[in-house]
């Protein structure tokens, strides 16, 4: 800790669903963590949000003014993408330690200007929030991808579709609002960075998007609604993703691996993982035994490695977000210029 024998104290800009349901549990799960101040989009949400989960915890307007709050530890940034890099520049500047909401920034340059300021501080916590899609399976996949159970990967395919935007008359969601989301696209981010942990770096991509309804109560919506990538891996492999929010009655989200030995599958929704060699009759379920079933520890990594001093590093880290966001980037480019796109590692 900061300060010998006492709390470590952490400011909250943004406080929204994800802030309450997720990491706000956690957190108070930790007696040496003390919420002190929290900004969130309005004074009245910020105070509410204090009344309702932590009384004794400081409404501020200005996430400026939280900053400047003396003994803060670390900033906990739980708002949209369009405040990740200016927030989070600034915090570490001011000596805090970051944990910083998904997706890590608008677009590729935010992200690196995060990452350099990040290294400028290198006693200084940094983590961006996981997806939680294929963290319970995380570890049996990575130990058969390792045995070389599938022999060589040559083909993914990866499917995420949902029908969240296929009421014409609904407003923007403001993951369709492009200067609230920057690049971000659906669930393009969140599952790059599953693959590129399980299969390594995306080396080029070639992006086609759809925009089912352009306008939205007078808002031009230019974020696409349906999303299909080609890409390639470095280690040889292809890959089709397909991403949609304007498909009804979906199937659950879906990650198929072929390689020259066998192929596996794992069903998101429900963290079914399915395997078969070369001459099986067919694929056949795999048991997560409780040595290899992962889970959710995202507050508590990222509170031990700040009570380390810095010793120990959380993953995903800056450098895994500014790995996806090439791709996120890369993806729009190739949607602006119609052509494949080379992603330079």
């Amino acid at each position: 800790m900061s300060r010998s024998n006492q709390k470590l104290r952490i400011g909250i800009i943004g406080a929204g669903e994800i802030v309450r349901n997720r990491h706000l549990p956690a957190l108070k799960r930790h007696h040496e963590v003390e919420i002190v101040a929290v900004s969130n989009s309005t004074y009245e949400s910020s105070q509410k949000f204090c009344d309702d989960n932590v009384p004794h915890a400081v409404p501020i307007e200005n996430w400026a003014d939280l900053l400047a709050l003396p003994d803060l530890d670390i900033i906990w940034i739980g708002t949209p993408p369009y405040m990740h890099s200016a927030v989070t520049v600034s915090a570490l500047e001011a000596g805090k330690h970051v944990f910083c909401q998904a997706r890590m920034a608008m677009d590729l340059a935010e992200a690196e200007e995060m990452l350099a300021t990040a290294r400028r501080f290198p006693n200084q916590v940094t983590m961006l929030c996981p997806p939680p899609f294929g963290l319970r399976g995380d570890l049996l996949v990575k130990k058969l991808l390792a045995e070389n159970y599938l022999g060589r990967p040559h083909h993914i395919r990866l499917q995420s579709f949902t029908g969240a935007y296929l009421n014409p008359d609904a407003a923007p969601h403001w993951r369709q609002r492009i200067e609230i989301s920057g690049l971000n696209v659906l669930a393009l981010g969140i599952y790059v960075e599953v693959l590129q942990r399980w299969l390594g770096e995306i080396t080029g991509v070639y992006a086609r998007g759809k925009i089912l309804y352009p306008m939205r109560q007078g808002y031009e919506v230019i974020v696409p609604d349906l999303l299909n990538v080609l890409c390639t891996f470095a280690n040889g492999a292809q890959g089709a993703l397909e991403f949609s929010g304007i498909n009804a009655l979906p199937p659950g989200d879906r990650l198929e691996i072929y390689g020259d030995a066998g192929t596996m599958t794992y069903d998101f929704g429900t963290d079914l993982i399915q395997i078969g060699k070369n001459g099986d009759r067919a694929l056949h379920e795999v048991k997560l035994t409780p040595d290899l079933e992962s889970g959710w520890r995202v507050e508590d990594d990222f509170l031990a490695a700040v009570k380390s001093g810095g010793k120990s590093r959380p993953h995903p880290d800056f450098e895994d977000g500014v790995a996806y966001m090439r791709v996120v980037q890369a993806v729009a480019d190739s949607r602006a210029r119609n052509e494949w796109v080379d992603i330079k590692i």
